[in-house]
């Protein structure tokens, strides 16, 4: 395919928010955040296996597939990108076909990941948290269902950049932690945020961290600041937590 060919291709597309080079053709070179999502990673590429032979990958929220593809560039064996927008898919889809590269692409909701019926050795969930009308229901699946060993996870953050040290427990009338800046909290956009009607939760640094250690991950790693590296914490007996939680699916598939 020549450079016209995968211009004109690429047009037919649609607007694409990741910014690949494919056959010399950038598919969105005025995006706001410069060369996004590579001048991002180029900050945190390290935190990952650079060999990945014989591994298998689960891209959740592939969106046009930089994750995908580059995780098979490291020699993963399988890698699985998915994502709720088929826009998105047949993007992804086309950048494995200039690379010459076997990707597979599926539509599927991060809610739905348990039809999936296997565990993935690494698991990518950046840009997608802060989307998500139920984000810890999101992050259990992942735990439950799709996550065996690593995840690599990122969200957009605001608010303070410190974490506090939390209690196990608090005092009813002990309130003014709530003040604090550095207390886990998660900001709800009821309309839209950075003109996006999908923004709807976006956490501090502290609330990600502690949601991630709530859905049974452990943080090995906090190579950028919005992006953390886990491993799957092994859990000895169900909690309290996770029997609510099993509660709350229950509920939401209602």
């Amino acid at each position: 395919m020549s450079a016209a060919e995968t211009q004109k291709r690429v047009e037919e597309l649609g607007a694409w928010f990741q910014n690949l080079n494919l056959n010399g053709v950038q598919t969105a070179p005025q995006h706001f955040l410069g060369d996004y999502p590579a001048v991002k990673f180029a900050r945190f590429e390290e935190a990952l296996p650079n060999d990945l032979t014989g591994q298998s990958v689960l891209d959740i929220g592939c969106n046009a597939g930089f994750y995908s593809l580059e995780m098979k560039r490291r020699g993963a064996e399988r890698v699985l990108g998915v994502d709720f927008d088929e826009r998105y898919l047949a993007q992804a889809r086309f950048a494995a076909e200039v690379r010459g590269v076997e990707v597979e692409f599926r539509q599927l909701s991060v809610y739905d990941v348990g039809t999936l019926g296997e565990k993935f050795d690494l698991v990518i969930f950046m840009g997608v948290l802060y989307h998500l009308r139920h984000p810890l229901l999101a992050l259990d699946l992942i735990r439950e269902h799709v996550a065996k060993d690593l995840m690599l996870f990122q969200s957009m953050q605001r608010g303070s950049n410190d974490a506090m040290q939390v209690e196990q427990d608090y005092d009813f009338w002990q309130t003014e932690m709530f003040a604090r800046p550095d207390f886990p909290a998660l900001y709800f956009i009821e309309h839209k945020y950075a003109g996006d009607p999908t923004n709807w939760w976006i956490p501090n640094r502290a609330c990600t961290e502690a949601m991630l250690r709530s859905a049974g991950f452990e943080i090995v790693a906090h190579p950028e600041d919005e992006v953390f590296v886990c491993q799957v914490r092994e859990q000895e007996s169900e909690s309290d937590v996770t029997r609510a939680t099993r509660q709350a699916k229950g509920s939401f598939r209602a």
